[in-house]
């Protein structure tokens, strides 16, 4: 970039803008790394390791999930060929006040975040479910293959407070 040249007229940058604008509305979280401990040594290429990512709820505002999953690393791990584990585990939490966007309802059941865990058929999953009769957030991870998907899984509750009515579909 020319150091001569304002920022607004660099020819590329409304092209950016507008990108981060449609995959900001997607309303599909995005994850921040919280942190990672390694689980198996390798000479060549990154370690095996579980990460803990955070998930901020893009239509929950208030609410946390925490995602810990293994992490294949090795040659295959450092290049993206690498299938990772379908291991995975999850806790959410209330970390602000839990509200919802004024005027809008969330699904009862719907997809919060996904990721792909191996290079073209496997994705992890998180899925935010509605109890409505228990006031509850229900949130549920798990993975996914296009032929033949995982059993395991792992799931979390938050509890919204008595006052606040989720607006469900």
């Amino acid at each position: 970039m020319n150091p001569f040249i304002a920022p607004a007229a660099h020819p590329f940058r409304p092209y950016a803008l507008a990108i981060a604008l449609a995959l900001g509305g997607c309303g599909l979280a995005s994850s921040e790394e919280i942190g990672a401990v390694d689980t198996v040594f390798k000479f060549i290429g990154p370690d095996h390791k579980i990460v803990v990512d955070a998930y901020d709820d893009p239509k929950v505002a208030g609410v946390t999930c925490y995602v810990s999953r293994a992490k294949t690393g090795g040659i295959k791990g450092a290049i993206g060929l690498a299938e990772d584990k379908s291991d995975a585990s999850i806790a959410c939490r209330q970390t602000g006040v839990i509200s919802f966007a004024a005027g809008k309802t969330i699904d009862k059941q719907e997809e919060m975040f996904s990721e792909r865990i191996s290079l073209v058929f496997k994705k992890l999953r998180v899925v935010r479910m509605v109890d409505v009769k228990r006031n509850t957030l229900v949130y549920l991870t798990y993975s996914d293959r296009l032929i033949e998907g995982s059993p395991q899984n792992s799931v979390t509750a938050v509890p919204v407070p008595a006052g606040t009515v989720i607006p469900v579909k």
